[in-house]
C-alpha cells in the first residue's frame, strides 16, 4: 500500500511560493511546517509497515496533522 502524499506543497500547490517564502521569513510559520513534516513522516512510515503502532496513536498523529495542516492553511490565507 502506497500511502497519499500530504506534504504542503502536495497539499496546496497553488501556495507553493508563499510557503517557501512563510518558511524562510517566519519563524512560527517554519517551525509549524517542521512540526507538520514529522508527524506525516511517521504516519506514512506507520502506514508502509516501517513502524508499528495502535490504530489509537496512529488516529492521535492523523488528527495532529489534520490540525497542523489548518493552522498553517490559515497563516498562508492571511499573510
Amino acid at each position: 500500500m502506497i500511502p497519499e502524499k500530504h506534504d504542503l506543497h502536495h497539499e496546496f500547490p497553488e501556495h507553493y511560493d508563499r510557503i517557501h517564502e512563510l518558511k524562510m521569513g517566519n519563524a512560527h510559520f517554519a517551525r509549524m511546517f517542521d512540526d507538520y513534516h514529522h508527524v506525516d513522516r511517521e504516519v506514512r512510515r506507520i502506514e508502509e509497515g516501517v513502524e508499528n503502532t495502535s490504530d489509537e496513536y496512529l488516529e492521535g498523529l492523523k488528527k495532529k496533522r489534520l490540525s497542523l495542516k489548518d493552522q498553517l492553511y490559515d497563516i498562508i490565507k492571511h499573510s
